[in-house]
């Protein structure tokens, strides 16, 4: 049976509105949360009573058929089309959880002002004063303005310039790092404006800001899967009109993901190097013994 016979069908023994308008569009969202109750308690009864409950997969099919009936009638309400649902719904999976590829972002006619396809940031701790600051490095040479961690506690936002690297290894974007680097692709002035510009910059340190508060609530990722639907919603409602809005969420959780691992390795021996790799999408930590020359060309 395809969905949309399975829709018209069930629509024919709907009598949710012989009450009303209002119950008509009431009743099937509350039975959609009575019928996975059921559903639940099913499965409570299962472990309770083990291989004794023996119509547990018969009840799971009936109270699944239950809640199918539901969801048709409150798409129907609506005037939506459950096979429209269906294949959104799939899109929407395949784009976080699927083998996405995304689209090649980073590259340029010119090869100046594109993203190298690998390359190394260096980050160097050390004391000022009473202060505790980063300096980013390029090829040995500072980039950037020291940092410190803005906050009135140590929580290593200092080295916040590793989600930065994340989004150019994983999602081959950073107006931040274009800048930083001398990429930005002034020989497009459109490009220049929009895409490398200071209003592109000041969005992506917000979903930098972002992503670090989300980790701070999240143990900082370690031993986490995957981020929350919601995180990744606002990340994309900032960046609608750039360019990575094309990326699929599954990117943008792996550049996360990675970006936090490289940032927890950092912090814990105070300063190191991460690798981006643009062409198989990946930041990885270097331990500071690959750094030692770098360090001492800049102290």
């Amino acid at each position: 049976m395809q969905l949309v016979d399975y829709q018209k069908q069930a629509l024919e023994t709907d009598r949710t509105s012989l009450n009303g308008a209002e119950a008509a569009q009431l009743v099937p969202l509350l039975g959609l949360a009575g019928e996975a109750g059921q559903l639940l308690s099913e499965y409570k009864k299962r472990m309770r009573d083990g291989p004794s409950h023996v119509l547990f997969v018969d009840r799971v099919r009936e109270e699944l058929g239950d809640i199918l009936w539901y969801v048709a009638n409150v798409a129907s309400k609506y005037g939506l089309d459950l096979e429209d649902i269906a294949t959104a719904n799939l899109a929407k999976t395949k784009a976080r959880f699927g083998d996405e590829t995304g689209v090649e972002l980073g590259n340029c006619e010119h090869e100046a002002e594109s993203f190298p396809d690998r390359f190394m940031l260096t980050f160097v701790q050390q004391a000022d004063g009473d202060r505790v600051i980063v300096r980013t490095l390029f090829n040995g040479e500072q980039v950037g303005a020291e940092l410190t961690d803005n906050a009135h506690d140590d929580d290593g936002y200092r080295f916040h310039d590793v989600f930065h690297a994340g989004f150019v290894a994983v999602l081959g974007w950073s107006p931040v790092l274009r800048k930083l680097l001398g990429r930005k692709r002034k020989s497009v002035a459109k490009l220049d404006e929009v895409e490398d510009g200071g209003r592109a910059a000041v969005i992506e340190e917000g979903i930098a800001a972002a992503i670090f508060a989300y980790g701070r609530n999240h143990n900082y990722l370690a031993g986490a899967g995957g981020v929350d639907e919601a995180l990744l919603k606002t990340i994309r409602g900032m960046c609608a009109h750039l360019e990575v809005n094309e990326q699929p969420e599954a990117l943008w959780q792996s550049a996360i993901i990675q970006s936090f691992a490289a940032w927890r390795e950092i912090v814990a021996a105070s300063g190191g190097t991460v690798e981006i790799d643009r062409s198989s999408r990946t930041l990885i930590y270097l331990p500071l013994a690959h750094v030692a020359s770098a360090t001492a060309a800049v102290l």
